[in-house]
Order: C-alpha cells, then sequence, then structure tokens
C-alpha cells in the first residue's frame, strides 16, 4: 500500500496573501477586457489601486483596507468608500455617478471635486466644503462637523443638515428637492432662499422666516419658538406648526387667514 501523503495546511497568512493576490490578478484582468463595467472589491483586502485606472460602471470598495485613491482615477458611476480608512480624495477624481464617503475619516474633499450624482457625507469629519464643488443630486451631511457651507451652492437634489453645528446658510443657496436643518442651531434663513420640495425645521431656534419665501412642498415648524409668519409665504402642501407658540394661540382658520391676507397660501392643510 502506497502511503498517503499528507500536504500541511496553509496558515490563515498564507490565506490572506493569495486572497491579495487573486484579487490583484482579478484587476489586472479588468483592465484587460477594457474597463468596461462594474468593479466589486466590496469586503475584500484590496489596499492599492493602479493609477490611472478607469472604471466604466461603479467601483465598489466598501469595507475594504484602502487608505488612498491612486492619481487620475476616473468611475463612470458610483464610487462606494463607506466604511473605509480614505482620508482624502485626488484632486483630480472623477465620478460620474454617485460618491459614498460616509463613515470615512475624511476631514476635506480637494478642489474642482465633480459628483455627477449624490454625494454622501454622513459621519464625516467635514467642516467645510470647497467653493467650487458640483454636485448632480443630493447632498449628505448629516452628523457632521460642518459649519457653513460654500456661497451660490446649487444643490438639485436634498441637501441633508440634520444634526450639524450649521449655523446659517449661504446667500443665493438653490436646493431643488428638500432641505433638512432639524436639529441644527439655525436662528434664520436667507432672503433669497430657494427650496424646490420640502423644508423641515423641526426643533430649531429659528425665530421667524423671510418675506417672500416659496416651499414647493412640507414645510415643517414644529417646535421651534417662531411667533409670526412671512409676508407673501408660499407653501405648496402642508404647514406644520404642531407645539410652536403659534399653535397655542391660533387656530387653523385664524393661521390660513392671516397668510392669506398677507399674500401667501398654504394649498393643502395646517397642522396644530
Amino acid at each position: 500500500m502506497k502511503k498517503e501523503i499528507l500536504k500541511p495546511r496553509k496558515t490563515g497568512e498564507q490565506r490572506k496573501r493569495n486572497h491579495r493576490v487573486s484579487i490583484q490578478k482579478r484587476i489586472k484582468r479588468y483592465i484587460k477586457d477594457g474597463g468596461g463595467g462594474n468593479l466589486n472589491l466590496s469586503g475584500s483586502p484590496v489596499e492599492k489601486l493602479p493609477d490611472n485606472l478607469k472604471v466604466g460602471g461603479s467601483l465598489d470598495l466598501y469595507n475594504t483596507p484602502i487608505k488612498e485613491l491612486p492619481d487620475n482615477l476616473k468611475v463612470g458611476d458610483s464610487l462606494i468608500l463607506r466604511d473605509t480608512s480614505i482620508e482624502e480624495v485626488p484632486d483630480n477624481l472623477k465620478v460620474g455617478g454617485s460618491l459614498f464617503l460616509e463613515y470615512t475619516p475624511i476631514k476635506e474633499l480637494p478642489d474642482n471635486l465633480k459628483v455627477g450624482g449624490d454625494l454622501y457625507l454622513k459621519n464625516t469629519f467635514i467642516k467645510e466644503l470647497p467653493d467650487n464643488l458640483e454636485v448632480g443630486d443630493s447632498l449628505d451631511l448629516m452628523d457632521t462637523p460642518i459649519k457653513e457651507l460654500p456661497d451660490n451652492l446649487k444643490v438639485s437634489g436634498v441637501l441633508y443638515l440634520k444634526n450639524t453645528p450649521i449655523k446659517e446658510l449661504p446667500d443665493n443657496l438653490e436646493v431643488g428637492y428638500n432641505l433638512y436643518l432639524m436639529n441644527t442651531p439655525i436662528k434664520e434663513l436667507p432672503n433669497n432662499l430657494k427650496v424646490g420640495g420640502s423644508l423641515n425645521l423641526e426643533n430649531t431656534p429659528v425665530e421667524k422666516l423671510p418675506d417672500n419665501l416659496k416651499v414647493g412642498g412640507n414645510l415643517y415648524l414644529s417646535g421651534t419658538p417662531i411667533k409670526e409668519l412671512p409676508n407673501n409665504l408660499k407653501v405648496g402642501d402642508n404647514l406644520n406648526l404642531r407645539d410652536t407658540p403659534l399653535s397655542k394661540k391660533y387656530s387653523k382658520e385664524d393661521i390660513r387667514n392671516m397668510i392669506e391676507e398677507k399674500g401667501g397660501y398654504v394649498k393643502k392643510n395646517i397642522y396644530l
């Protein structure tokens, strides 16, 4: 009888090393094949990507040990960096879709950053945004230490600022859809603010609103100390005034009459 030859088991380190090698081979094969589709590396041990990498679809690096991105990285669709150790992104980064940076230690963004879709920065250390930032859809800054926004910022989708220390909004801010300011120290809004969707100011110290404010969706003012409503206030959906001095002093009919006498309107319901 032939003796069975026992092969030594691979150690944990050997397995990790082999996994890293297989991932690098996979990246090379992706590049060789033209780099036209998605490149999903989430949960892998990838630590480095080649310079000048072009990904035609989405690049998913969620929950990987990668700490930096290569120069001249171009991603046709979304770039997912959530739960990584990324501290900065290169100056010339181009992302055609959304950029996911939530739950990373990133502290600042480069000048000239262009994101075709959404930019997610929730639970990061971002304190300010570059002046010429371009975001194609929504901007999520919830639970960050952001204190101010650049002038003339335009957000086509939703702007999330809930649970931030921001105290004021910039002039000429335009938000195409919803603006969330709940639980912030905001006391007043700029005169030329434009909100295409809903405006949520719940549990803020805001005491008054600017004249001619137009909100395309709902206006949430519950839990604020607001005592009067501005001239020419226009609300496309509902007005929520629960737990405010106004809700304790006036009826729904009184509020509606007051708004209309000042040249404004609430198209749907008033909640007290």
